[in-house]
Protein backbone atom coordinates (compact mmCIF):
# COMPACT_ATOMS: atom_id res chain seq x y z
CA UNK A 1 0.00 0.00 0.00
CA UNK A 2 1.25 3.83 -0.73
CA UNK A 3 -0.34 6.53 1.08
CA UNK A 4 -0.48 10.13 -0.50
CA UNK A 5 -1.48 12.88 2.05
CA UNK A 6 -2.05 16.33 0.90
CA UNK A 7 -4.37 19.23 2.06
CA UNK A 8 -2.07 21.25 4.46
CA UNK A 9 -1.45 25.12 4.65
CA UNK A 10 -1.65 28.18 6.61
CA UNK A 11 -4.48 29.01 8.26
CA UNK A 12 -5.51 31.85 10.73
CA UNK A 13 -6.63 30.10 14.44
CA UNK A 14 -10.62 29.07 14.09
CA UNK A 15 -9.74 28.38 10.92
CA UNK A 16 -10.69 25.07 8.88
CA UNK A 17 -8.88 22.85 6.51
CA UNK A 18 -9.49 19.25 5.34
CA UNK A 19 -6.47 17.19 4.71
CA UNK A 20 -6.91 13.95 2.21
CA UNK A 21 -5.34 10.23 1.83
CA UNK A 22 -5.27 8.57 -1.04
CA UNK A 23 -4.03 4.71 -0.57
CA UNK A 24 -3.22 2.46 -3.65
CA UNK A 25 -1.98 -0.93 -4.02
CA UNK A 26 -3.18 -3.62 -1.85
CA UNK A 27 -6.13 -1.46 -0.29
CA UNK A 28 -7.92 -5.04 0.42
CA UNK A 29 -5.87 -5.85 2.52
CA UNK A 30 -5.86 -2.50 4.79
CA UNK A 31 -7.69 -2.68 8.18
CA UNK A 32 -7.81 0.77 10.27
CA UNK A 33 -6.73 4.09 8.76
CA UNK A 34 -5.17 7.06 10.57
CA UNK A 35 -3.99 10.24 11.26
CA UNK A 36 -0.85 10.98 13.45
CA UNK A 37 0.69 14.28 13.93
CA UNK A 38 4.49 15.84 14.93
CA UNK A 39 4.77 19.30 16.10
CA UNK A 40 8.17 21.08 16.14
CA UNK A 41 10.33 19.19 18.47
CA UNK A 42 7.83 17.00 19.91
CA UNK A 43 7.10 12.94 19.21
CA UNK A 44 4.90 12.38 16.59
CA UNK A 45 1.50 11.70 18.22
CA UNK A 46 -1.98 9.75 17.33
CA UNK A 47 -4.82 12.24 16.21
CA UNK A 48 -7.73 9.92 14.92
CA UNK A 49 -8.00 6.49 12.84
CA UNK A 50 -11.07 4.97 11.12
CA UNK A 51 -11.55 1.02 10.44
CA UNK A 52 -11.33 0.72 6.84
CA UNK A 53 -14.58 -1.47 6.45
CA UNK A 54 -17.33 -0.48 9.33
CA UNK A 55 -16.10 3.05 9.65
CA UNK A 56 -15.68 3.33 13.79
CA UNK A 57 -13.65 5.91 14.88
CA UNK A 58 -11.77 6.97 17.46
CA UNK A 59 -10.09 10.89 18.56
CA UNK A 60 -7.52 11.95 20.54
CA UNK A 61 -9.12 14.07 23.33
CA UNK A 62 -6.45 16.83 21.89
CA UNK A 63 -8.74 17.00 18.80
CA UNK A 64 -11.91 15.60 19.37
CA UNK A 65 -15.20 17.44 18.71
CA UNK A 66 -12.88 19.86 16.26
CA UNK A 67 -11.68 16.99 13.69
CA UNK A 68 -13.64 14.65 12.02
CA UNK A 69 -12.40 11.42 10.06
CA UNK A 70 -14.05 9.80 7.01
CA UNK A 71 -13.49 7.64 4.06
CA UNK A 72 -14.72 7.26 0.80
CA UNK A 73 -14.06 3.73 -0.02
CA UNK A 74 -14.70 3.89 -3.80
CA UNK A 75 -12.28 6.36 -3.73
CA UNK A 76 -9.14 4.85 -1.41
CA UNK A 77 -9.51 8.18 0.55
CA UNK A 78 -9.12 8.84 3.85
CA UNK A 79 -9.83 12.43 5.60
CA UNK A 80 -9.34 14.86 8.22
CA UNK A 81 -11.49 17.72 8.38
CA UNK A 82 -10.50 19.93 10.99
CA UNK A 83 -11.87 22.77 12.27
CA UNK A 84 -11.70 25.36 15.45
CA UNK A 85 -8.31 25.28 14.17
CA UNK A 86 -5.72 26.37 17.16
CA UNK A 87 -1.70 27.08 17.00
CA UNK A 88 -1.37 23.84 19.32
CA UNK A 89 -2.72 21.95 16.04
CA UNK A 90 0.31 22.98 14.42
CA UNK A 91 2.12 19.66 12.97
CA UNK A 92 3.24 17.45 10.48
CA UNK A 93 0.33 15.74 9.64
CA UNK A 94 1.03 12.02 8.14
CA UNK A 95 -1.38 9.24 7.27
CA UNK A 96 -1.26 5.84 8.45
CA UNK A 97 -2.46 1.98 7.43
CA UNK A 98 -2.85 -1.10 9.36
CA UNK A 99 -3.38 -4.28 7.93
CA UNK A 100 -5.63 -7.13 9.28
CA UNK A 101 -4.05 -8.78 12.42
CA UNK A 102 -1.10 -6.35 13.21
CA UNK A 103 -0.78 -4.42 16.27
CA UNK A 104 1.27 -1.19 14.57
CA UNK A 105 0.73 0.88 11.48
CA UNK A 106 2.54 -0.57 8.56
CA UNK A 107 2.86 1.99 5.88
CA UNK A 108 2.98 5.51 6.38
CA UNK A 109 2.50 8.74 4.04
CA UNK A 110 5.06 11.44 3.39
CA UNK A 111 3.47 14.33 5.54
CA UNK A 112 1.67 17.46 4.88
CA UNK A 113 2.34 20.58 6.87
CA UNK A 114 -0.54 22.34 9.06
CA UNK A 115 0.61 25.66 10.25
CA UNK A 116 -2.48 27.84 12.79
CA UNK A 117 -1.54 31.05 12.97
CA UNK A 118 -2.89 33.15 16.04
Amino acid sequence: VQLQASGGGLVQAGGSLRLSCVASGRTFSIHTMAWFRQAPGKEREFAARITWRGGSTLYADSVKGRFTISRDNAENTVYLQMNSLKPEDTAVYYCAAKYLGRSSYDKWGQGTLVTVSS
